[in-house]
């Protein structure tokens, strides 16, 4: 069974793609079978490893289209990657990116989506990482739901240290009421 781990916090510039692209490389060096989700609309996580981002929506098409995880993934020398795009943002630059935004938010557990997705491939690594969005919102609470861990990439200024207490509080509300398993 893999270990699930969310790189997130809500502040942006923080490192987290950086943290999750580099872990990605290290741990698949090491012989692990390894699968980075890009998770972030801004899909830098997906061109760090070498893939097109304007080519496929890939988890979005996973979440929203029903395509099934294993055909969204791209395979790199870094790792394999679940890889995302702007239509992630749900409120994109076009009115088919912000119907089925909405149809997102209107879906049944929708909370559980990119869980379920992964659940489809989890046999099959060693460790998946969750790129996070640099927000507290339907994304972000998907990873939270996703994950058996953390790891949150912290700068030492007031700004950073000020919304970790933010992230503490929705982990809590997560790990009691949703996700008992997170660590």
């Amino acid at each position: 069974m893999s270990k699930i781990i969310a790189i997130v916090n809500q502040k942006g510039g923080v490192g987290k793609t950086t943290t999750c692209v580099n872990l990605a490389a290290a741990v698949k060096a090491k012989g692990k079978r390894v699968l980075l989700c890009d998770f972030d609309p801004q899909a830098n996580a997906t061109s760090g490893m070498g893939v097109d981002k304007s080519v496929s929506n890939g988890v979005y098409d996973v979440l929203i289209n029903g395509t099934e995880t294993a055909k969204a993934i791209v395979s790199t020398p870094y790792g394999d990657v679940l890889p995302s795009s702007k239509a992630l943002a749900g409120a994109g630059a076009s009115d088919v990116y912000k119907r089925q935004g909405v149809e997102m938010i209107e879906m049944e557990n929708r909370q559980f989506l990119l869980k379920a997705a992964l659940r489809q491939v989890v046999e099959q690594y060693d460790f998946i990482f969750i790129d996070c969005p640099p927000s507290l919102e339907l994304l972000t609470l998907n990873a939270l739901c996703a994950a058996n861990s953390l790891l949150v990439p912290v700068q030492g200024e007031y700004y950073a240290l000020e919304g970790l207490s933010d992230l503490m509080n929705t982990v809590r509300i997560v790990r009691r009421s949703m996700n008992p398993s997170l660590d």
